[in-house]
């Protein structure tokens, strides 16, 4: 099938708490690009795999999750860095398991690098699977996977 041919699919992208720093808090770990200069890469991207993208950042964990839940009727997957809920959150993990909705879990950093808090994901177990340490570069790679997934049916 010609990639023309494929169905739009629609794809909610949601960043956690402090993602809105980017560029300026702590480059070493999550370099210069701005949240909106990944969006932007986000959307770039998107048009080349006949996707639509819906950004939203939030510091509070019930937004994401409300998005989360709202999510289940109009996107086909989910693209989510859950930040630091990431390591706390049982809450953002049980919303994905309920929705089940398809999602990646990216990270700009290798979780694994870094403090041994950050090792533990509570969200891993509940999607299809994750991306860290690429920077702005693991958001691409896990649209351009889940994307893969979702067409082929592979969650």
């Amino acid at each position: 099938m010609h990639p023309k041919e494929l169905p739009l699919l629609n794809i909610l992208v949601l960043h956690g708490p402090n993602l809105n720093l980017l560029g300026k808090r702590e480059p070493e770990f999550y370099g210069s690009l701005t949240l909106d200069d990944i969006n932007s890469l986000l959307r770039e991207e998107a048009s080349k795999l006949d996707v639509k993208v819906f950004c939203l950042q939030s510091n509070h964990e019930g937004s994401l999750i409300d998005a989360i839940h709202h999510g289940a009727d109009k996107y086909q997957g989910i693209l989510i860095n859950a930040g630091a809920y990431t390591h706390t959150s049982i809450a953002i993990r049980d919303a994905l398991s309920a929705v089940k909705i398809p999602a990646v879990e990216v990270h700009l950093s290798n979780i694994y690098k870094r403090e041994d808090f950050r090792h533990h994901s509570y969200i891993a177990s509940v999607v299809i699977g994750q991306i860290s340490g690429f920077g702005a570069q693991s958001y691409i790679l896990g649209l351009q996977a889940l994307t893969a997934c979702i067409r082929q049916e592979l969650y």
